[in-house]
């Protein structure tokens, strides 16, 4: 289906989501092994962080463009959400306007989102945070955003200087964030598994190394 332009707004054409079972696999490990299991590649540059601490979130891509300070597109996109998915928007790094506020983090949370990822910055983080809904973003400011697009929904987008097509799985965590394409899913927990199992043989010689008498 060719992309649709509705209200100054394209949204593009479906796509396909992996199975859940595949993102419960995800969860169990970090950006940084994910990272390393990759060959360090496929990982957005470290400016776009969590704004509390303890938030992890992993989904599949909505990815929105938008014009830098305006979420017109971002609003649009509520109702493009699916359970499980996780909401990329690239807003170009603009540092003078807040993409999202509380409102909207706590919207993609009822429409099913498991998070944001903002290439940009966001407002009200002391309340995102009380309210647990996994944002990430370049920083915060109090100034909102304009609301009149134009801007794409379902069409790929680059962030942090990695590009995330519609469906990409999104790992983010405390170290950052991750975008793996689901052709290489399979590949990408078989690496993990290996090197945390390998991680565990090294934290058990230390914690021997701790035990021995001096």
């Amino acid at each position: 289906m060719d992309p649709v332009t509705q209200d100054n707004v394209r949204v593009g054409r479906t796509w396909e989501r992996v199975d859940g079972a595949v993102l419960e696999r995800f969860r169990e490990h970090s950006v940084a092994n994910l990272g390393d299991a990759l060959d360090r590649l496929n990982i957005v540059d470290g400016g776009i962080a969590p704004i509390w601490n303890g938030a992890k979130a992993v989904g599949t891509a909505l990815p929105v463009l938008t014009v830098a300070g305006d979420n017109k597109a971002v609003i649009a996109a509520l109702d493009h959400i699916r359970p499980g998915d996780l909401v990329v928007i690239n807003a170009f790094g603009y540092e003078g306007r807040a993409i999202i506020g509380d409102n909207l983090a706590q919207r993609f949370a009822v429409f099913g989102a498991t998070g944001a990822v903002v290439d940009g910055y966001v407002r009200d983080g002391a309340i995102i945070g009380t309210l647990g809904v996994p944002v990430f973003a370049r920083g915060l400011t109090p100034a909102g955003p304009f609301k009149n697009g134009p801007g794409t929904i379902g069409e790929p987008v680059a962030i942090g200087g990695v590009v995330v097509n519609p469906g990409d799985i999104v790992v983010a965590d405390g170290d950052g964030v991750i975008v793996i394409p689901p052709r290489r899913a399979e590949e990408a927990l078989a690496a993990v598994e290996e090197i945390v199992a390998r991680e565990a043989r090294l934290d058990a010689e230390v914690d021997a190394l701790r035990k021995q008498p001096v």
